[in-house]
């Protein structure tokens, strides 16, 4: 899927669970085309689509509000502020469990942003419904967006923006060592297993004993390590990958 560079170093977004982020990456995944950046447009998905494992329509449910109730503040590269919820209004028919259909349309301020988006990051859908953690979903899509960068290598950032950028609820994991534990070390473990790309979260700034910045390295793997890579995962999700490693993926190790 393409998914544009706003919607992924936003912040306001911390609460939404692992399921909520799921499904709207979905959500933009089928809306994504010359009509998605129009504002007043709806589309539709069928619920078989968003549920998963799952028989019910349950968590699709609590997902969606969600996602409605949540306001995120998006940073436009050309410092633009904009305040905007991450899904607008939506009907979802379930007359016949097995031939549901959710019909649903973005904030009239989102649309503009998704049409003016001029920095994508590719995402590949397998990976995120392969993804167990938030935090790991969170940090693949930060590194989706800036592992072709050229001649940028790492990010450093304020602790407190990097928890925002990971989905840490405030209060939540205060100290450093406890975000560490609890959230950068399972995120990069599961970045490192399922992506195309590899990483490492270290402090990068002090305070006295305090850790106030850390740096975010990020390089792409070789052919042979994501060779490797994906057979593991085919083991894992057979039904989701072709017979073979795509060609697209290890052109762009090769770059």
């Amino acid at each position: 899927m393409i998914k544009p560079a706003e919607l992924i170093d936003i912040q306001g977004a911390t609460g939404l669970s692992l399921a909520a982020r799921r499904l709207y990456n979905r959500l933009l995944a089928n809306a994504f085309g010359p009509d998605m950046g129009f504002e007043g447009r709806d589309f539709c998905i069928p619920l078989s689509e968003l549920r998963g494992t799952h028989a019910g329509n349950e968590r699709i449910s609590d997902s969606i509000e969600a996602l409605m109730k949540t306001v995120v503040i998006v940073r436009g590269i050309d410092g633009r502020t904009t305040r905007v919820q991450l899904l607008g209004g939506n009907d979802m028919v379930d007359s016949e469990r097995r031939h549901g259909m959710l019909t649903y349309s973005f904030d009239k301020r989102l649309a503009p942003l998704l049409r003016e988006s001029v920095v994508f990051a590719k995402l590949e859908l397998a990976a995120l419904q392969a993804f167990g953690t938030k935090y790991g979903l969170a940090l693949y899509e930060a590194l989706s967006r800036r592992v072709r960068l050229h001649h940028v290598f790492h990010e450093d950032f304020e602790v407190d923006a990097f928890r925002n950028l990971l989905g840490v609820p405030e209060g939540k994991l205060p100290s450093f060592g406890n975000l560490r534990q609890k959230a950068i070390d399972p995120a990069i473990s599961e970045v490192v297993k399922l992506a195309p790309f590899s990483c490492t979260i270290e402090p990068s700034e002090h305070v006295g004993r305090k850790v106030t910045k850390v740096r975010l390295r990020w390089w792409v793997k070789s052919v042979d390590e994501m060779k490797t890579q994906w057979e593991a995962r085919k083991e894992q999700q057979a039904e989701l990958f072709p017979a073979a490693l795509p060609e697209a993926l290890i052109e762009s190790a090769e770059v």
